[in-house]
């Protein structure tokens, strides 16, 4: 089964193609639809793999930094740019299987009318990617399909992750330079919260909450996985971050699950929020990295459901602790680079067991 994310792109494709063929009904009388289809298809695939930076790039990330007045009509020219060549390169492959009766020269040529309604396509389904990067992927699915309109029981995975020092950053560098710093940081954790089937759901000052359904994160330990392939990424990229900002972002985690209810609040403006022991439990437990002297933090309780730990990943007990707000000690334990160990889960009873391979 493919992931959401890609079925997202794929329905994005079909409706550029659904869009081909519209015109081709419209302005062509339907005479062909192959050529419709294929002309909607090749002008959207370059429109979108420009818009998400998979063609050019470096030329999307300047544009993205300049002024107001100057992105408006630089990206309008660009989006020019990507639908005529979208249209040659449909209008090649429409000469190519003989789709139609038109020469090369005349089916690569873009008419003022097939611009026009191009621009107007692709500006709307622009609008809808970006309304999804702006709420997230899965929120935006949820929003679309009413799935939280009524409040819903479910169990789920919560990852805090902290931006060490943002404050200390801000009173050095200043509050713009230091929105910048924290605007990297969250971009960084978009690539490995997506291939591990997570869902960055929040940003609450310099904390990125990133969930997961129960079942999808406890799968091959994605929850876990997600942890370590982001600050890898941090520090693989150092250099890099060194030349930019001066520094090298470190991260607290914290990492817990359970029952939650989740539901879709507000009027003017909507938001899917969750309420629950398991959210609040969380962010107890990413409050307990500092004195514990711990950069990641998992309740045990979250640890005994995990068939087992990444190859490399090692589970060390911290012992139980109080928390603020809960009658209960909860037992923690931090996760560390190191040999592979596998989770007594029988073991436990109320703090981790590790047994070596």
């Amino acid at each position: 089964m493919l992931p959401q994310h890609r079925w997202f792109w794929l329905l994005i494709l079909v409706a550029c193609g659904g869009a081909g063929l519209l015109y081709n009904v419209l302005f062509a009388g339907g005479a062909t639809p192959l050529a419709g289809f294929t002309y909607g298809i090749a002008a959207g695939a370059t429109t979108l793999a420009f818009d998400r930076g998979t063609i050019l790039g470096g030329l999307q990330a300047r544009m993205r930094r300049m002024p107001a007045k100057l992105y408006v009509p630089a990206a309008e020219f660009a989006y020019v740019l990507m639908i005529t060549a979208g249209i040659a390169l449909g209008g090649f492959l429409v000469w190519l299987f003989g789709f139609t009766d038109d020469d090369l020269s005349h089916a690569v040529r873009i008419t003022p009318r097939v611009l026009a309604y191009s621009l107007a396509v692709s500006a709307m389904l622009v609008f809808v990617i970006r309304m999804r990067d702006l709420i997230g992927g899965e929120v935006f699915i949820n929003f679309l399909v009413g799935r939280y309109h009524q409040p819903v029981r479910e169990e789920r995975i919560f990852l805090f992750l902290d931006v060490v020092g943002s404050t200390a950053f801000a009173e050095t560098h200043g509050d713009l330079k230091a929105q910048a710093y924290l605007g990297a940081v969250f971009a960084a954790l978009a690539e490995p919260v997506r291939r591990n089937a997570g869902s960055i759901d929040d940003y609450i000052g310099d904390m990125a909450m990133i969930t997961w359904p129960m079942a999808r994160g406890l799968k091959d330990a994605r929850c876990v996985t997600c942890v370590f392939e982001v600050m890898e990424r941090l520090e693989a990229e150092s250099e890099a971050w060194i030349a930019r900002f001066g520094t090298v972002p470190r991260l607290r985690a914290a990492l817990h699950g359970g029952s939650i209810v989740t539901a879709e609040v507000g009027v003017d403006r909507h938001k899917i929020a969750y309420f629950g022991d398991a959210v609040n439990v969380t962010a107890r437990i990413e409050s307990l990295c500092r004195p514990l002297a711990a950069e990641i933090l998992v309740s045990d309780d979250l640890l005994a459901r995990l068939d087992g730990l990444p190859a490399g990943i090692r589970a060390r007990s911290l012992g139980a602790h109080a928390l603020r707000g809960r009658g209960q000690p909860l037992s923690v334990s931090t996760l560390e680079r190191g040999a592979a160990l596998t989770h007594d889960a029988a073991g436990l009873s109320g703090a981790s067991a590790i047994a070596a391979q």
